[in-house]
């Protein structure tokens, strides 16, 4: 059985689309950094309205938040990883 079939998150800030087989780097990094900007603003417009009164689920703003966290966090996993990849690549005697 398939972790992706048991979870199915509504918004994944690097989500694989196997439609698209010759999409670039570039165009996957630029959506992805497009997506965690959403969930942050999501995050924040439900903090928003949590003070105000608008909202009364704290639940909701709490997921909201650990979507967020949980994306940013994954974010600068991989911004590490690619920078080892990256000085490996450097330290490759030709």
């Amino acid at each position: 059985m398939k972790i992706n079939s048991i979870i199915q998150p509504s918004v994944t800030p690097f989500s694989i689309d196997n439609t698209k087989s010759k999409s670039d780097f570039g165009t996957f990094l630029k959506e992805s950094i497009h997506k965690l900007n959403d969930l942050e603003a999501a995050s924040q417009n439900m903090d928003e309205l949590l003070a105000t009164g608008e909202i009364e689920n704290i639940h909701e703003v709490m997921i909201a938040a650990q979507k967020a966290e949980i994306a940013v966090q994954f974010t600068v996993e991989v911004k590490n990883k690619v920078l080892d990849a990256y000085r490996e690549i450097m330290r490759l005697q030709l």
